[in-house]
């Protein structure tokens, strides 16, 4: 087992029978707040909680792949967001969440979680309390990325989301 801050000060173990059920990759990250910036990141729900890594020790040619994959399987199937990528699994996941500036949140954590429809693509709302406050995120997959001047989406996948709510839903009420 492996010793997992969350986002406030309070420290649990990582079960050692918790699992990955969705791993999503070119995840766009926004906070909902006046002056936040989104970022690129991986979202990952288990059957314990939510975690959201932007600080990753994966090889960026993995990396490269997966996300290829993922945008192939996702443009082909937009309702299967249930996703678990080969060559990342729970002890990857627990060395990433080593680094204190990749989110965690457990189940009950969640204070809600909804889809919206965008002209542009499909955005998955999350309420997540941090501490004693709630924080509104707002999560898209990115299809295509400029990098100049700054690394930010261009285009982005409409997709399902309503797999990974009911799962995150299911896990609230445990």
């Amino acid at each position: 087992m492996a010793l997992v801050f969350n986002n406030s000060l309070d420290c649990y173990f990582m079960d050692s029978d918790e699992q990955i059920k969705t791993h999503l990759l070119s995840v766009w990250l926004e906070e909902k707040r006046l002056f936040a910036r989104g970022k690129e990141c991986m979202l990952f729900v288990t059957n314990r909680g939510l975690y959201i890594v932007s600080k990753t020790e994966a090889k960026p040619q993995w990396w490269k792949s997966a996300v290829q994959r993922q945008i192939l399987m996702l443009l082909k199937e937009p309702d299967n967001t249930i996703i678990i990528h080969d060559g990342y699994d729970e002890k990857k996941l627990d060395i990433d969440l080593e680094n204190h500036k990749n989110l965690r949140f457990k189940s009950a954590d969640v204070v809600s979680v909804e889809a919206e429809e965008k002209s542009w693509g499909s955005v998955l709302v999350l309420k997540l309390r941090n501490n004693s406050k709630v924080v509104k995120y707002h999560v898209s997959i990115v299809r295509d990325w400029v990098s100049y001047p700054v690394k930010a989406p261009m285009t982005f996948l409409k997709i399902n989301w309503s797999p990974v709510i009911q799962y995150i839903k299911l896990e609230m009420k445990r």
